[in-house]
């Protein structure tokens, strides 16, 4: 099944699927803390190899223990559900 956009509808509804996420124009972003460089960096490699499984990867960055997350389908121009799906999952990787 070829992926396409998110509609109108489905954006508004990711405040609910992803309630610590934000739109930012068309991307999904996200700001976390950690306690050290090391915990951010671990977090990161896990993210990494999540991205690479899905064939799908973020723009981040990491300063010490900050990373920020920016998710889009550059092949779509926007948001799609591969970013979805790539949000919840990098939330199933943090801590509860």
């Amino acid at each position: 099944m070829p992926v396409k956009r998110l509609d109108a509808s489905q954006k508004s509804e990711l405040s609910k699927l992803l309630p610590d996420w934000t739109t930012k124009g068309e991307c999904l972003h996200r700001d976390l803390e950690f306690n050290s460089f090391v915990e951010a960096f671990g977090f990161m490699a896990k993210v990494a190899l999540l991205a690479e499984s899905k064939n799908h990867h973020p723009h981040w960055s990491n300063v010490y223990n900050r990373v920020s997350i920016d998710l889009t389908t550059h092949d779509l121009g926007g948001l799609s559900s591969l970013d979805v799906e790539l949000a919840a999952a990098i939330e199933a990787l943090l801590p509860a």
